[in-house]
C-alpha cells in the first residue's frame, strides 16, 4: 500500500488547481479516498459523530447486505428451476451461477449509471465524491424484480440520484431514501414489471420463463399476491422465513436480512430502536387485524407475523428505514418513527391490494414526517427539563 500512496503523491499535483488534470480533480480524490482513510474531516453534509468515516460506515453497510446478496443470487436461479419443474435436479452451484448471470448486469447498470451521474454532478459543482452511492448502489437492485429490464434499472437510478438526492445537494441532504424513490418511480411507471404475475410480454415478473417452458400447474404468485386475492398463501411460514420463494432479488430471505440486521447492531451503524420499533409497529397492527376481520378467508386475518416474514418488511425494517438521513435522529423518535412505518405497512398491504408491498410507501410517508417527530420529540424534552428546573 505504501507503493501505492507514493504514487498517488506523485501525480497528485496534477490534479491540484493550476494542474493539467485539475478539472478531474473530483476523481482523483475519490478514487484515493476510496483506497485511504482521508486526513480531513466532513466540512458539509453527512456527519458521523464516531471515530469511523462515512467511507467506513458505507462499506459496513454494504458488508452487511452481502447476505442478502448472496441469497438473492441463490433464490433467483432456484425459483428459474422450480419453475421449470427441474428444482431437484439443479445443483447450489447450478442455482447460484444462473442468478449471477441475471443478477449482475442489474448491479453493473446501477453502478454504472449512478456513479457516472454522481461524478458528473461533482465535476461541473467542483464538489468531492461522496461514498454515499456505494449503498444505495447495491439497495438498488436488491429490491427489484430479478427479470426488470436493463434500460429500466438505469432510468430508475437516473432519477433516484438526480430527483432524489442531487437536488437537495447530495449525499446527507436528501429528504427521502434515494432507493426506494428509484422503486416507486418505476412502480408507478411500469407497474406491469414490477408487481405483476406477468409482463406485457406474456414472461414472468419474478423468475425467468416463458409460460410455455413452465411445469404443469406451477403458478409463481407471491404469498401478498395470493393474500390479496383470498387464496391460500402457497408456503408456510417457516419457509417465507428462509426466503426460497418469488419476490425482489434481496428482499425474500427474512433470515439473511436479520444476519445483516446482527452485523449493523455490532458495528453500531444500524438503529436498532428503528428496527426493534418497525417490527413491533407490523406485528401489533397485524394483531388488532387478525381481531376486526370479518371473514377467515380476508386478507385482515392473515397471521401477524406473515406480515413479517413477507414482501420487503425485512429488508425495508433493517436496510431502508435505518438510513441515517432520511431517518428520525433522536431516541424516542426513532422508536416512534419505525412503530409507525410497521404500522402503515400493513395497512396499505390490506386496505389497498392495488400496492401489495406497504413497505415502500410506508418508509416514504415517515422519511416525509421524520423532521416533525424529532421536533415534537425535542420540545417535550425541552418542557420536561424546563419543568424540573422551576422546581
Amino acid at each position: 500500500m505504501k507503493f501505492l500512496q507514493k504514487q498517488l503523491d506523485k501525480i497528485r499535483p496534477n490534479f491540484q488547481k493550476g494542474g493539467k488534470f485539475y478539472w478531474l480533480h473530483s476523481t482523483f480524490d475519490a478514487t484515493e479516498t476510496f483506497l485511504f482513510v482521508p486526513g480531513e474531516t466532513t466540512h458539509n453534509g453527512a456527519h458521523i459523530r464516531d471515530g469511523v468515516d462515512l467511507k467506513r460506515t458505507m462499506f459496513t453497510v454494504v458488508i452487511a447486505m452481502l447476505p442478502v446478496l448472496l441469497f438473492g443470487l441463490w433464490n433467483t436461479g432456484y425459483q428459474h428451476f422450480v419453475a421449470l419443474g427441474k428444482a431437484d435436479t439443479a445443483s447450489l452451484l447450478d442455482c447460484f451461477g444462473f442468478g449471477l448471470i441475471q443478477v449482475l448486469p442489474i448491479v453493473i447498470v446501477s453502478y454504472g449509471v449512478g456513479l457516472g451521474i454522481e461524478f458528473f454532478f461533482c465535476q461541473i459543482k467542483g464538489h468531492k465524491v461522496n461514498e454515499g452511492f456505494l449503498v444505495t448502489g447495491m439497495l438498488i437492485p436488491l429490491c427489484l424484480p430479478p427479470t426488470i429490464p436493463l434500460w429500466m434499472v438505469a432510468v430508475g437510478t437516473a432519477f433516484a440520484v438526480i430527483i432524489g438526492k442531487e437536488v437537495f445537494g447530495g449525499t446527507g441532504m436528501n429528504l427521502l431514501n434515494p432507493a426506494l424513490t428509484a422503486r416507486v418511480f418505476l412502480f408507478f411507471a411500469y407497474p406491469a414489471y414490477m408487481a405483476g404475475e406477468y409482463r406485457a410480454d406474456q414472461e414472468y415478473i419474478w423468475f425467468t420463463a416463458n409460460r410455455a417452458e413452465v411445469a404443469d400447474g406451477f403458478s409463481g404468485a407471491t404469498i401478498l399476491a395470493r393474500a390479496a386475492e383470498g387464496k391460500a398463501y402457497g408456503y408456510s411460514a417457516w419457509e417465507a422465513f428462509i426466503g426460497a420463494i418469488p419476490g425482489s432479488v434481496g428482499e425474500t430471505s427474512t433470515l439473511a436480512c436479520l444476519i445483516g440486521a446482527a452485523i449493523l447492531i455490532i458495528t453500531g451503524v444500524g438503529s436498532w430502536r428503528i428496527m426493534l420499533a418497525t417490527f413491533a409497529g407490523g406485528a401489533a397492527m397485524g394483531l388488532l387485524l387478525n381481531e376486526l376481520t370479518p371473514s377467515p378467508t380476508h386478507f385482515m386475518a392473515m397471521p401477524f407475523y406473515y406480515h413479517l416474514l413477507i414482501g420487503g418488511f425485512a429488508f425495508g425494517a433493517i436496510y431502508m428505514a435505518t438510513d441515517p438521513v432520511s431517518a428520525a435522529q433522536t431516541d424516542r423518535g426513532k422508536l416512534i418513527y419505525g412503530f409507525l412505518i410497521g404500522v402503515f405497512c400493513v395497512l396499505i398491504r390490506v386496505f389497498n391490494p392495488a400496492y401489495p408491498e406497504g413497505m415502500m410507501l410506508a418508509i416514504l410517508l415517515m422519511n416525509i414526517f421524520a423532521p416533525l417527530i424529532d421536533y415534537f420529540v425535542v420540545n417535550a424534552n425541552k418542557k420536561r427539563r424546563l419543568a424540573r428546573a422551576t422546581i
